[in-house]
């Protein structure tokens, strides 16, 4: 995945289309990033005996990775990107503005 934790996004499609966040989790798996901020569901608890009212929390729900886009660092535009090697190490490159992304 190109994407990885701690990397600023923005959404490109869907309600909440535009929105900018930090990446908190990411799913290679499933290709799913959970992003600060985007796409928060309520969750209603049922009361129990530690909490006896119940609560309704708010939690961050996976959104697939094509529907984010990298924010690149230079430009502050939604980029692509691509590998480079350098010194036997590969290393992330914005394709808008050719910085470094690591």
């Amino acid at each position: 995945m190109r994407i990885k934790k701690g990397d600023k996004v923005i959404v490109i499609t869907g309600g909440d289309k535009g929105k900018e966040g930090i990446v908190q989790a990411v799913f290679p798996k499933t290709h799913k990033v959970v992003v600060e901020g985007v796409n928060v569901h309520k969750k209603h608890r049922k009361p129990t005996q530690k909490t006896p009212e119940g609560s309704i929390v708010e939690i961050y729900v996976p959104i697939d990775v094509s529907n984010v886009a990298l924010i690149d660092p230079k430009t502050k535009k939604a980029t692509r990107v691509t590998y480079k090697v350098e010194k036997d190490q590969k290393v992330r490159i914005a394709k808008a503005s050719g910085s470094k992304l690591d």
